[in-house]
């Protein structure tokens, strides 16, 4: 495995304890490379400079948690339902840690869009579509992306419910799915849903003091 990749999958373990942070890279350098500290051009390199490396750290969290969504048994089966509860329950140990994370997610490295709309929707689309290979839903066509965008909308809105309401997370859930056929209206709109999205983040990171 290249150091990179190395680095970040050791530094995705140290989130709880030292959240999306560059001393969580650092930390996870000196692990891989036997105590060698690496300098600090070298991590420049390797996940970019200054907050674009707490970006590279942010979606490699992102990424293991799709891998994360995989039932524990590979021959159980899998509902939309289970795999989107199992990807709730990753964010469990770095809920407090969130809300700064996505803020800065939705915040673009250029000064126009206002919002990282990409970065955004990226993330619910990434997780709906795992939720449906491992449900071994295969819709083709039209229904393909309709039904897609229905649960990306219903993950994303449960993920804001439980970064307010941990407790109470995944019964939100369970309820938008029942309701899906109202969610798939709500994801017709793709750049406004995005927006809404990450205007959210950072509303609840500035509730938290995360953000001016």
């Amino acid at each position: 495995m290249a150091l990179r990749s190395l680095i970040l999958k050791n530094a995705v373990t140290l989130v709880p304890s030292l959240g999306f942070t560059r001393t969580g890279l650092t930390q996870a350098a000196l692990h891989v490379s036997n105590g060698d500290q690496l300098p600090d051009r070298t991590l420049d390199i390797l996940f970019g400079p200054g907050e674009e490396a707490r970006k590279t750290l942010i979606r490699a969290w992102l990424d293991e948690g799709i891998n994360a969504m995989s039932p524990s048994n590979e021959t159980a089966q899998m509902t939309v339902r289970d795999a989107l509860h199992k990807r709730l329950e990753w964010n469990n140990p770095v809920l407090d840690k969130l809300p700064e994370a996505y803020a800065l997610l939705a915040t673009p490295s250029g000064i126009l869009p206002p919002l990282g709309v990409k970065n955004i929707i990226e993330h619910p689309a990434k997780v709906a579509h795992r939720a449906y290979r491992l449900a071994n839903q295969n819709a083709s066509g039209t229904s393909w992306y309709t039904q897609r965008a229905a649960i990306a909308t219903i993950y994303a809105a449960a993920e804001l419910h439980q970064l307010t309401s941990p407790a109470t997370a995944t019964r939100f859930l369970d309820g938008l799915l029942e309701a899906n056929d109202r969610a798939s209206n709500a994801a017709s709109d793709v750049l406004t849903f995005g927006n809404y999205i990450g205007r959210s983040w950072l509303a609840i990171a500035r509730s938290k003091g995360l953000l001016p």
